[in-house]
């Protein structure tokens, strides 16, 4: 029996979505998360950052080591990702940037990033780094606590079954 082109396009591309994480300020927690439902799933996960990581072995995951700079990983990350990626990012502008090409992007918080809501998160991000420049201490994030895994580890499965639902 000939093949059609959508089996021919099922061919060159097993998996609907890629997942891309910016890796250089992922918790260690998270990852691992991310390991696991990676091989779980068996879908291609890929991990991009300035330094050498330690990751499981797997068909399924890989590091992309990029050169040492600003945004340097960020930039990779927005080339390379596709329509229909996920990317998992504390980088708003990242977000920003990735939510625009049509990627889907969360948080290690387990928060979506959408075209509805990364305005308002951008103008934050730069309202709070206005006023740690002009000397005002604002802290930062509290530490990432088991509430947080689990929001993040339910966000990711409700992302990854929308994501993985054959297209038509």
């Amino acid at each position: 029996m000939p093949h059609t082109a959508n089996d021919l396009q099922l061919t060159a591309k097993p998996h609907p979505f890629t997942l891309w994480v910016d890796a250089d300020a992922c918790p260690k927690v998270i990852k691992e998360i991310l390991y696991r439902a990676a091989e779980r799933q068996q879908f291609p996960l890929l991990l991009v950052a300035n330094q050498p990581l330690g990751v499981p072995r797997s068909p399924w995951i890989k590091t992309v080591r990029v050169a040492a700079g600003f945004d340097v990983a960020d930039n990779h990350i927005v080339q390379q990702a596709m329509v229909g990626d996920l990317v998992i990012t504390a980088d708003i502008p990242l977000a920003a940037l990735v939510v625009e090409k049509g990627c889907v992007a969360i948080n290690p918080r387990g928060d979506l990033y959408t075209p509805d809501n990364i305005r308002q998160r951008l103008n934050m991000r730069d309202f709070m780094e206005s006023l740690r420049s002009s000397g005002v201490q604002t802290g930062g994030p509290p530490p990432l606590n088991h509430q947080d895994r689990m929001a993040f580890a339910n966000q990711l499965d409700r992302l990854l079954a929308k994501l993985s639902r054959p297209k038509g």
